[in-house]
């Protein structure tokens, strides 16, 4: 598979490889219900071997050191590699970058799934676990080219997907599947705007059927970039998407707040300024001020929302 390199960089390209190409296969099968936990852990050896192969292939040598700095860790007698997150920092250096934000959400979320069987957060993660394969074929073309790369050896799933109210009715979560939930909804909100809207980052896409086509040679599913559309075509992506999603504003700490305290929080914020309304003088920050903001941002629905 990888031919004329050194043979440290050739073992490791091959693991991240059949590692990525067995998380696929673990994800695509109909029958197996481990689909995120098993994807997650195999893309994590996955993209852990890629970075050891890259380091190889730069002459840096990615094991721990001792304290004195001149000895190389060991552990059982083995010499102590690089984990994940040393490697991508060490990679990344100091860019915060989508890419690099995508493979740290699975960093602690691989230690929260690997131990349980949570399918009910399958669909909550399926677009940060698409970008994690997308970006890590990305960066083989980029380190290898485009002689490694996976998209030439896989194909369009054949799958029976479920539909949007499916998804929202759901299955009733388990305490420890709304854990993990908080987790990651608190990890979305501390990320930027940008690095959130990012296909790097999660990446999202609407499946539409169209016509069948009268040439017998174009492509039964065809995927167009969106950062390479024309304006007008984005513009027609964006209305078709407006009509079909739902939009999640992950909040941070939900549920743990009242009202009241809120309003109380953001007055003494402001500097507890005042307003006059009739004769009285009153907080300038107050239960109205608070009702409509809430509404205005859609920070949360409204109390006899079909969507809750």
């Amino acid at each position: 598979m990888s031919r004329g390199l050194p043979l440290n960089v050739k073992l490791c390209l091959d693991k991240a490889l059949d590692s990525a190409l067995l998380s696929v296969e673990t994800y695509n099968k109909p029958a197996v219900k481990f689909k995120s936990g098993g994807y997650i852990v195999l893309m994590c050896i996955a993209w852990t071997s890629l970075f050891h192969a890259i380091f190889f292939k730069r002459g840096i040598k990615p094991f721990y050191r001792e304290k004195n700095k001149v000895r190389f860790k060991r552990v059982d007698g083995e010499i102590q590699f690089w984990e994940l997150a040393t490697c991508v920092k060490e990679y990344f250096k100091g860019e915060d970058c989508a890419i690099r934000k995508n493979i740290e959400l699975f960093i602690p979320l691989r230690n929260k799934l690997e131990h349980k069987f949570l399918p009910e957060l399958d669909a909550n993660i399926f677009a940060e676990c698409q970008a994690l394969l997308l970006n890590f074929d990305k960066i083989v073309e980029k380190e290898f080219g485009e002689d490694y790369c996976l998209r030439e050896s896989l194909s369009f799933a054949l799958q029976l997907f479920p539909s949007s109210r499916t998804l929202a009715m759901g299955i009733k979560m388990s305490k420890d599947a709304q854990k993990i939930t908080r987790f990651i909804d608190k990890y979305r909100a501390s990320i930027s705007t940008d690095i959130m809207q990012s296909g790097e980052y999660s990446f999202k896409a609407f499946l539409i059927q169209v016509a069948n086509h009268k040439s017998v040679d174009a492509l039964p599913v065809q995927f167009f970039p969106y950062d390479k559309l024309t304006d007008d075509e984005k513009k027609k992506v964006e209305r078709i998407a407006g009509l079909i999603k739902e939009k999640h504003i992950p909040v941070v700490n939900k549920g743990t707040l009242k009202p009241a305290t809120v309003i109380q929080q953001v007055q003494e914020r402001l500097g507890n300024p005042k307003i006059i309304r009739g004769k009285k003088q009153v907080n300038k920050f107050n239960s109205d001020t608070h009702t409509r903001c809430w509404k205005k941002y859609e920070v949360r629905p409204e109390w006899n929302s079909d969507n809750p």
